[in-house]
């Protein structure tokens, strides 16, 4: 069913005012005829339900019990759209593929294929521009996937980590919200899954990949994670989308990457500075350092999500050829696990941390900042994070965050 149609002549309520919320709203003002429209951005228990046919809830809004009148920009979308959408979700390692992907598409494609989700615009704001041939590719985070009764066409879950625990609780409640992306698929549908994801129960074709049957590509990106990644665009692109092998392998191999995952920010006195500041779980973070030939100070730590560190922890302890600057929250928290190891250093901000890094880290070597947690309660993202990063390596900002 189109939107306008699911939507026409009712009382709408926005629950959430942000980045989606305010595209829901031009949205609805540009397409739909309803009888009414309010945005709110309270309590659950603030609202009269009564008075909504529909309340349309931003991500990450809690709402338990989930009512019948509860959607979301993503189910709506998806209602019209879900036979044209790829999504893809994963703990890591999403928006570097769903970029890859959108890239790599519109190389063997052309011009019809849209980039939307967390790495691009919401999903409504392109909604004039689709037709009945544009390939949607859709970065889909836990809180857009939770409670959806849709799923897209193509559906992409690379990897499954702790993450989330500060609202999901458990990982079993963080598995759950994820797995929709899957669980309304039908048998003419296409599910991807990394070797690491529970299993699910679809009706959709599935195909698993694993790092050991990643193709070599010859790529500017570094590491065997962003290998892994390649490896579900080119499936995508030659198997369901009809793209040549050769000319697939030649757009993964000429993408550049994202800013803010592994990017280069300077040479600064014979070191070399890398900013992966999205690298939010312990996994991530292990993986930026093996990619990182030259590595030899790693700054970590942010807001603690009460997820387990117990493997970054033994990576510290086991590789002692690195100095681990911690900072903040987290980092307060690893750091009492690892104090009594020499390569290990306390710093309250991410300024003092830089500080301590540049008189530290020899020359010749790299520095690398992958903070294993979210940005939250002390910058406003990850990409705040790291802009902080860039501008105190390069002396441009002294501020004590």
């Amino acid at each position: 069913m189109k939107i306008a149609d699911r939507l026409k002549d009712k009382r709408i309520l926005i629950w959430g005012y942000g980045r989606e919320g305010k595209s829901t709203e031009r949205f609805i003002n540009t397409f739909c005829s309803i009888k009414k429209l309010s945005v709110f951005e309270g309590k659950a228990e603030e609202i009269d339900e009564n008075e909504y046919d529909y309340i349309i809830k931003s991500p990450g809004i809690k709402a338990e019990p989930y009512r019948e009148k509860y959607t979301s920009q993503t189910e709506l979308f998806l209602e019209e759209f879900a036979p044209q959408t790829i999504g893809i979700t994963g703990t890591k390692g999403k928006s570097t593929t769903s970029s890859m992907l959108y890239h790599a598409l519109r190389v063997c494609r052309g011009e019809n294929v849209k980039l939307v989700g967390n790495i691009g615009l919401p999903c409504l704001d392109y909604y004039g521009e689709y037709n009945q041939d544009t390939v949607i590719v859709f970065e889909m985070s836990c809180h857009q996937l939770s409670h959806l009764k849709y799923s897209p066409h193509v559906a992409v879950f690379l990897n499954l980590f702790e993450d989330h625990l500060d609202y999901y609780g458990t990982y079993e409640n963080y598995f759950s919200a994820k797995k929709n992306i899957t669980l309304h698929q039908g048998a003419k549908d296409f599910f991807l899954y990394g070797n690491n994801v529970p299993a699910i129960d679809t009706p959709a074709q599935k195909s698993m990949i694993s790092h050991e049957t990643a193709l070599p590509f010859q790529m500017k990106l570094a590491g065997e994670h962003n290998q892994f990644n390649a490896r579900f665009v080119y499936q995508i692109c030659t198997e369901l989308y009809h793209c040549s092998g050769e000319e697939t392998r030649r757009a993964i191999e000429t993408f550049d990457g994202l800013p803010h995952r592994m990017q280069f920010v300077a040479n600064v006195d014979e070191v070399d500075y890398y900013d992966d500041s999205i690298s939010t779980i312990p996994q991530a973070t292990i993986e930026a350092i093996k990619s990182i030939s030259h590595v030899k100070t790693v700054l970590i730590g942010g807001m603690d999500r009460h997820i387990s560190y117990d493997i970054l922890i033994e990576f510290i302890a086991s590789h002692p050829e690195y100095t681990y600057i911690l900072s903040y929250e987290s980092g307060r928290r690893i750091y009492e696990a690892v104090s009594g190891l020499p390569c290990c250093h306390y710093q309250s901000t991410l300024s003092e941390a830089v500080a301590l890094a540049k008189a530290i880290t020899p020359k010749g070597g790299a520095c690398l900042l992958s903070p294993a947690a979210a940005s939250y309660g002390y910058f406003k993202n990850f990409e705040d994070r790291g802009n902080a990063y860039a501008r105190l390596v390069l002396g441009e900002d002294q501020e004590k965050r």
